[in-house]
């Protein structure tokens, strides 16, 4: 049964895939290092881990399988569930998968080095209604494949 892990400290989609899991009746675990103020109902499960840094991505990373979505912003994360053949996205709905998954590491790296040296953005760019459209229609689409490749 196809089910969605959520790295959830810093998404902003949480309840846009509330309805989603809810139409297609999934299952949903949210996994953070802190509480999460959010109302679920019975297909949706709150994990909260210990504050080590890495603990909610090792956590999914554990539980996740094949066939199953990861919603998160952490490229790295996104890989190592691409790595057990999971499908991955991240809130704003950008699709992860074999083929863009190196050149994204590697935009990751150097966005890292110019900002360190002062030379890049310290920000992020604000979430917007144009996100959110691109998620759910690409969060409906991968939900769609799975369903008919199984």
């Amino acid at each position: 049964m196809l089910i969605i892990y959520v790295d959830a400290d810093a998404c902003p989609v949480k309840k846009e895939i509330f309805r989603v899991a809810t139409r297609h009746n999934l299952q949903v675990y949210l996994v953070s290092n802190s509480r999460l103020g959010v109302t679920v109902d019975k297909n949706v499960h709150k994990i909260q881990v210990s504050s080590d840094p890495d603990a909610a991505d090792n956590w999914i990373n554990d539980h996740i399988q094949a066939g199953d979505i990861v919603v998160t912003l952490d490229i790295l994360l996104a890989d190592r569930c691409l790595q057990k053949s999971a499908r991955a996205i991240s809130p704003i709905g950008k699709v992860f998968n074999d083929n863009n998954i190196g050149s994204t590491k590697a935009m990751r790296e150097l966005r890292a080095y110019l900002r360190e040296t002062g030379m890049g953005p310290s920000y992020n760019a604000t979430f917007s209604k144009q996100d959110q459209s691109r998620f759910l229609q690409a969060l409906e689409e991968m939900i769609q494949s799975i369903k008919r490749d199984s």
